[in-house]
């Protein structure tokens, strides 16, 4: 019998081949994401009995394509509904369905879904937001958390961008050379918020939604193949591949966060590493950079330190203020307090911290940070008041059991203090 966890990763690492292929043959959004949703309720009704199929994408995509299909003749009251059996009965004409739904242009499905996802006529908020809901299948909790909104302005903007889709009757056509230049930005864009939902994962979660990251890296690949040109492409997969290098020293045991100070870095991948060091080598040899590359820049120097004590603070905060003049952002900033605080002190990073606080009110890194340099400073009461809101604010049981940590060292301290 099939596990119903190994059916829920099956299903889930399936769904954007799926959809994509799906919406090839129909040309529909709703009708693909549809036929793909039914062929999800009867894989969980089969696959436990009968085992599961070789091929959990082609499986499918074509029982998928064959409950629309029925869907469709239905309504045009041309054919009679086919027999159960024909859908369970599958045989080796999973493999070749899938071999021919997937001889389309692009090298992969998925990619091509992604431009379609990343159409213009799309706000760039829509785009991502719609295509990490179809492509990749996260929850409107899922992608809120990522752009730091609420639930239900998300649920809006994905409602909307579904509206315009079909309003605007926008063409699901493969792009053009010109068209997927123009979408590059958007495509790359949500491809690093597919990869950091799988990266900021911990606790129990982490295990389930590491392969967010894998598939994001693998997707980047393809792109770097479609444009080997590109920096900010490459750029970007170097940034993914360093950030995902520190996977098996990110976390404890139990799956509590490991600060990067404080990782055992012999457990960091130096493949993986050495790949992502070229290709930024690589990119700025273009001497055209972009968030990206400069992102990866600083991956880098922490990639190159053996021992946490010999980061090169200085160079990263050359590169954070590189980042600041040509893409500004409050969470910039407050990254570029830490290298601030090794730089120069709590004090200092402190001063450039506090004016963030309206722009950051909902963002729980910003309380752990502020918190942490009030208790470097001696300010407990107030550390203990910003650490209460940062896990009012934490996404995860580990954010929240990392900030009591801190809460807990205060309170041995403070205890110290009492009794020496």
């Amino acid at each position: 019998m099939a596990e119903i966890a190994w059916i829920h990763a099956a299903l889930t690492s399936a769904r954007p081949q799926a959809i994509s292929a799906l919406l090839r043959y129909f040309r529909d959004l709703d009708i693909a994401e549809e036929a793909y949703q039914e062929a999800c309720l009867r894989a969980l009704r089969t696959w436990p009995q009968n085992g599961p199929p070789r091929d959990p994408a082609a499986w499918l995509i074509f029982v998928g394509r064959n409950v629309a299909l029925d869907q469709v003749r239905r309504q045009k009251k041309q054919e009679a509904l086919p027999d159960e059996d024909r859908l369970s009965d599958l045989g080796d004409a999973e493999s070749e369905v899938a071999e021919r739904l997937d001889g389309g242009h692009y090298r992969d499905d998925i990619l091509r879904l992604l431009f379609i996802c990343c159409h213009p006529d799309l706000p760039a908020t829509q785009q991502v937001a719609l295509a990490l809901r179809i492509v990749s299948g996260l929850t409107v909790k899922q992608i809120a958390r990522a752009f730091l909104v609420g639930e239900s302005a998300m649920e809006q903007r994905i409602t909307r961008a579904k509206g315009r889709v079909a309003a605007a009757n926008v063409p699901f056509e493969t792009p053009g050379p010109v068209e997927r230049a123009e979408r590059l930005a958007a495509v790359a864009a949500m491809l690093y918020l597919v990869f950091n939902e799988g990266y900021s994962a911990s606790g129990a979660e982490s295990d389930r939604r590491r392969p967010f990251s894998e598939e994001a890296i693998r997707l980047m690949r393809l792109l770097l193949r479609l444009f080997p040109t590109e920096p900010e492409i490459m750029g970007l997969l170097a940034l993914m591949l360093l950030q995902h290098a520190r996977t098996a020293a990110r976390l404890d045991a139990s799956g509590q966060i490991i600060l990067l100070e404080e990782q055992d870095r012999s457990l960091w991948d130096r493949e993986m590493i050495a790949e992502g060091l070229a290709l930024v080598d690589k990119a700025m040899r273009h001497r055209r950079p972009g968030p990206y590359q400069i992102q990866a820049a600083i991956a880098g120097v922490h990639s190159r330190a053996a021992q946490a004590d010999q980061t090169d603070w200085a160079q990263i905060d050359i590169l954070y203020a590189t980042l600041e003049h040509i893409q500004p952002s409050p969470v910039i900033t407050l990254n570029r307090a830490v290298a601030i605080a090794k730089l120069r002190g709590a004090e200092a990073a402190l001063a450039m911290v506090e004016p963030l606080e309206q722009a950051l009110s909902g963002y729980f890194y910003f309380f752990g940070f502020k918190g942490w340099l009030l208790m470097q400073l001696g300010r407990d009461r107030e550390a203990r008041t910003t650490f209460d809101r940062a896990i009012a604010l934490a996404g995860s049981a580990s954010e929240a059991a990392h900030i009591r940590q801190h809460i807990d060292r205060l309170m041995r301290e403070r205890g110290q203090v009492a009794t020496g």
